[in-house]
């Protein structure tokens, strides 16, 4: 049931889970061990300082649906990628840094970051996923803020975390994590909640629909944060879907075990897209969109899927360039 993933894509996905980032940088590259910052550098052009934690790509461009508002007071934040956006997303990285530059802030890529470990706890192999842990404790303490583009890393840290500290019994990790984790926010909700900001000053000329992911919407209480960003989107026209709170059927391995069920989950949910008549469909994970994207493919729809981010990432002069 891992149709919706390309052959390469399945093997760059495995390869996330050993506990390094993975990319591919291009068919004539060999595979790199360095983490995603290195290639925003080679692909893309962007000066990247490689120390320990650097800022990411600064991103400056002019025209847009409307002028941000400047920040009281600016924040140095920290970018936990995730290892499906890392190996598979990219550009939703890039966009999340876009996003936070242009509203003022200091974005910085700890490179030694690796998966948070929920498809290893989840799946049976907790010892695995303790080390994870610990490493997601060193890169980030320092951190004013974390930033994580898909729910379901932070409803893993919030719900599993605390108790995987615990389990290891370390008192001076268990302080740490204490202090780290209300720093740590998913992206819609950082905007929202953190800084209290519905318009970004973004520009989306598209009909778009939005899925909310089971994790945002039922771990995280997102609520509807997302979509008052999406409403604040200069140009856009977002149609409200059917049956929102319905899950789209991925839940990692679940739809692996129970294929079945979720293949049927799915074709109500890619239903319900294509009734919205949208040219977007958009959410805050992108293992809920590379499951629903990988039906709308290979119906040919026609219709695409977008990370939140990317959305809220768009600028007037950059839509007049594609």
């Amino acid at each position: 049931m891992l149709s919706t993933l390309a052959p390469m894509q399945y093997d760059r996905l495995a390869d996330s889970f050993t506990g390094r980032n993975r990319l591919l940088l291009a068919d004539d590259d060999e595979p790199d061990n360095r983490p995603m910052v290195y290639v925003f550098s080679r692909r893309f052009g962007s000066e990247c300082v490689p120390h320990e934690c650097r800022t990411l790509c600064t991103i400056r461009s002019s025209g847009r649906g409307s002028e941000p508002p400047t920040p009281e007071v600016a924040l140095r934040i920290a970018l936990f990628i995730g290892c499906y956006n890392d190996t598979l997303f990219p550009e939703t990285g890039r966009a999340v840094v876009r996003v936070l530059e242009r509203l003022g802030h200091t974005v910085e890529f700890p490179a030694a970051q690796t998966c948070c470990g929920q498809m290893h706890y989840n799946t049976g192999y907790q010892a695995e996923a303790m080390p994870l842990l610990r490493c997601f404790v060193a890169q980030f303490s320092g951190a004013e803020a974390v930033v994580v583009p898909s729910s379901s890393c932070v409803a893993m840290m919030r719900d599993h975390y605390p108790k995987m500290a615990l389990e290891i019994g370390d008192a001076k990790l268990i302080e740490r994590l204490q202090h780290l984790l209300p720093r740590v926010f998913e992206f819609s909700e950082f905007l929202t909640k953190r800084l209290g900001l519905h318009d970004v000053g973004a520009y989306y000329p598209h009909r778009v629909t939005y899925h909310a992911s089971c994790h945002g919407l039922r771990n995280l209480d997102l609520g509807d944060g997302p979509l008052r960003l999406l409403r604040a989107v200069s140009g856009i026209e977002l149609v409200e879907i059917a049956g929102a709170e319905q899950c789209c059927g991925f839940g990692g391995t679940f739809a692996v075990k129970n294929a079945d069920v979720s293949s049927a989950m799915l074709a109500e949910k890619t239903n319900a897209v294509l009734n919205t008549r949208a040219e977007v469909c958009t959410a805050c994970d992108n293992s809920c969109l590379m499951h629903i994207q990988g039906a709308l493919h290979r119906q040919r729809t026609g219709v695409k899927t977008l990370h939140l981010a990317e959305i809220l990432a768009g600028e007037e002069s950059a839509q007049g360039e594609g």
